[in-house]
């Protein structure tokens, strides 16, 4: 070990950042925590896990993306008024 360290550049937290996931803290009504852990225990998943699919979920269908589903969904609508 060094006798000293030069300290002047650090900066606090991780050494190692977490990728992909970050913690926040967030306030939700007690009844939809307590609805998504009653579905998170019936599946056997995190209700954390839950809530995160949920709200890529939403995200995904309020963006307006076009998944296969609705792409065909849409086109035998089509064909069938033609």
């Amino acid at each position: 070990m060094k006798k000293e360290y030069d300290f002047k550049k650090a900066k606090r937290g991780p050494v190692i950042k977490p990728k992909g996931k970050t913690r926040i803290t967030i306030y939700l009504d007690d009844d939809v925590i307590e609805t998504f852990r009653k579905l998170a225990d019936e599946s056997g998943s995190g209700y954390q896990t839950m809530i995160n699919e949920a709200l890529r979920e939403h995200l995904r269908k309020s963006t307006g993306t076009l998944d296969e589903e609705t792409l065909r969904r849409v086109l035998r609508e089509e064909l069938h008024s033609v």
